[in-house]
């Protein structure tokens, strides 16, 4: 399970176009820029109350998006799906490699790789 902060950081990721301008502002300097709500409340020159109470409107309102869209949800899944695929290939290529040393065989495994590492951001 990911930390709270961690999952409304991404999930912010997510559906930051939805919210409001101010909204998206409180929320990129509390999440991203990891400041304090009396830095934020100094920056955008508001209340340190106002901040908070933003933080947790916005908060709900990214989870209930999250929960009716499930944008977020399903990209962990597919990353998931993907990063075992990855793994999987990885070991049969090293169970092929030690039997077969055939060259188009290990040419269409590292395709593979790539086309992977691609998808995972691996490089």
């Amino acid at each position: 399970m990911i930390e709270k902060k961690v999952e409304v950081g991404l999930i912010f990721d997510f559906y930051s176009q939805l919210l409001t301008q101010k909204q998206q502002e409180v929320m990129f300097y509390y999440y991203n820029e990891d400041l304090s709500l009396s830095e934020i409340a100094e920056e955008l020159n508001i209340s340190r109350q106002a901040v908070y109470d933003n933080i947790k409107r916005t908060e709900k309102i990214l989870f209930e998006y999250e929960k009716k869209l499930k944008l977020f949800e399903r990209f962990q899944k597919k990353n998931k799906a993907i990063e075992n695929i990855f793994n999987k290939v990885i070991n049969l290529e090293k169970d092929v490699s030690e039997r077969i040393n055939d060259p188009n065989t290990k040419k269409e495994f590292q395709e593979i790789k790539k086309l992977f590492e691609t998808l995972l951001d691996y490089n």
